[in-house]
């Protein structure tokens, strides 16, 4: 064993007696209640308890993060179902075929960093500047972000001062490209979009480019935002970290928050905060929590039983994922390295029209997401397009007025035809990429969409379209009567009360969620901090 081993081993015997003894003498008090560990709340509650002398409690209706299948980066779809995972499903999308789309989320600490596939995704510089012409606040935008993230990361690939930082809490390392992705960034060349080193660099100022991967992944163990903010914390004393916690609802005195109800071990407990409440529980649960609360629109509360605390009628509103196809396939010439994560990422444009880009696409070696329903095969690559820029809006609706009652998720998939006609733009656009002088020596041909015509890929698209489980913009951040929270994340009409979740973003990122919610962490706890 190790000195690093043994070190290890005996902070987590610390951490353990720590929280159980927290646990044990668990009070109805705290100064700031932090609800979800996730990407955000993971960040919030470390920021917070870095002052000794405030007492924080983090509330995670899962468990323990502490199991292989979250460890082993790898084994990441394992999670998927399973005990870890909230599984819910959409109601029938009628721009899907009718189908329930599957909706996996993170009910375990961490969040969905602890179930996900590591993806490091920074946004583009339109998506930051949306963020702050909306709230007319320039802390959001694109330059005031990359300081963030500069400060934040670890970047092990080639030095870059002027967008990526060293020596911060999130480890993020470029994929190490077999020839196949070589193979990628050379197609894209040839299509006339510019090959980049960096993923998360100069690249989220372009319209248009291709680089390697990134992810939070060392030695192919997982890193999710839990373990490496909040973990690291959770020997001290002034950090309680309580799992099996559900919240049920924010506990209000007038226009305040004064403390929140929690479902825990068999008993519900009313807990109060001196300070603040903040509501990280994701774009599902942020806005059922809300409404449960009599925050939201009338009408729908009514509907259910609930009385009115506050008519906000954006609650649950402006739902918003990255529907995704994953059919653009090609037989390997030869077995390669099995991968279930993307060697190569591509941003590229469905129209030459458009400024920025609104197609994700993820090169990826023998995955095969199971909406497809096709037998196993074992050596394809497939080109993956996401949309990331979607018209279409969904909207969630409670069932019941308990906090048990499942919420319905409208996700409204391809609801508009401009969603549709730009993923098969891409799927077009893919053919063409697989059929590059690039790709010659790996591909053999065509397998899913072989035979397929044009004029029936948008049918294929609607039968096999499913999401990649970025669900967010649910209590959006902004000025007008649609919005839930300010720029300083407080929602609106209540004092002590705050969201950091992807359900604040007021349009979705461009690309994977994991890296923004990072930043809307960062950006909450300063914002706390500089009111208290």
């Amino acid at each position: 064993m190790t000195i690093e081993t043994t070190d290890a081993a005996a902070f987590a015997q610390r951490v353990r007696a720590n929280q159980q003894a927290l646990a044990a003498g668990l009070t109805r008090s705290y100064d700031f209640i932090v609800c979800g560990s996730g990407s955000s709340g993971s960040v919030v509650a470390r920021r917070l308890a870095e002052d000794l002398n405030v007492r924080v409690l983090l509330l995670e209706a899962g468990g323990s993060d502490d199991t292989a299948s979250v460890a082993e980066a790898s084994a990441w779809r394992s999670n998927l179902g399973s005990e870890r995972d909230w599984d819910y499903r959409t109601e029938p999308q009628a721009g899907a075929t009718g189908r329930r789309l599957p909706m996996n989320m993170g009910k375990v600490l961490g969040g969905g960093s602890s179930i996900n596939a590591m993806y490091w995704v920074r946004g583009h510089q339109s998506d930051w500047d949306h963020f702050a012409e909306e709230t007319a606040d320039p802390g959001w935008n694109h330059e005031s972000v990359r300081q963030i993230y500069r400060r934040v990361e670890d970047w092990s690939g080639e030095p870059d001062p002027s967008y990526r930082g060293s020596g911060g809490l999130a480890f993020v390392a470029p994929v190490r490209l077999q020839p196949v992705g070589h193979a990628l960034c050379e197609s894209a060349e040839e299509a006339g979009i510019a090959r980049f080193g960096s993923l998360n660099g100069a690249m989220t100022e372009t319209a248009e480019g291709c680089a390697p991967s990134e992810f939070r992944i060392r030695e192919g163990r997982r890193l999710s935002i839990f373990r490496s903010y909040l973990y690291p914390c959770m020997d001290q004393p002034n950090l309680t970290v309580l799992t099996q916690a559900r919240v049920l609802r924010i506990n209000l005195d007038g226009r305040r928050a004064v403390g929140v109800r929690v479902a825990v071990n068999g008993s519900v407990l009313d807990i109060a905060a001196g300070h603040e409440v903040v509501l990280s529980l994701g774009a599902v649960h942020t806005p059922q929590v809300l409404m449960l609360s009599g925050i939201g629109d009338e009408a729908e509360l009514r509907r259910v039983g609930l009385d009115v605390r506050q008519h906000l009628p954006g609650v649950g509103r402006n739902f918003q994922d990255h529907c995704n196809f994953t059919g653009s396939e090609w037989e390997m010439r030869a077995p390669m390295e099995v991968s279930g994560v993307a060697q190569a990422m591509m941003f590229w444009r469905s129209r030459d029209e458009l400024d920025n880009p609104d197609i994700q696409i993820f090169q990826l070696l023998n995955y095969r997401a199971s909406v497809t329903q096709l037998p196993s095969q074992q050596n394809f690559m497939t080109l993956m397009q996401v949309l990331v820029r979607p018209k279409s809006r969904g909207y969630l609706r409670l069932t019941g007025a308990g906090p048990l009652d499942p919420v319905a998720i409208h996700a409204n998939v391809l609801e508009h035809p401009d969603d549709a006609k730009a993923l098969v733009s891409a799927m077009k656009f893919c053919r063409s990429l697989g059929a590059s002088r690039a790709f010659a020596p790996f591909l053999r041909r065509e397998s899913l969409l072989r035979g397929v015509a044009d004029s029936a890929l948008t049918e294929t698209l609607r039968g096999c379209a499913s999401t990649i489980w970025h669900q967010s913009c649910t209590a959006r951040m902004g000025r007008d009567a649609m919005s839930v929270v300010d720029g300083t994340l407080r929602v609106t009409g209540f004092d002590n009360l705050r969201i950091a979740d992807a359900s604040v973003m007021p349009r979705i990122t461009s690309g994977n969620t994991m890296a923004p919610c990072v930043v809307i962490g960062e950006r909450c706890a300063a914002l706390i901090k500089a009111a208290n």
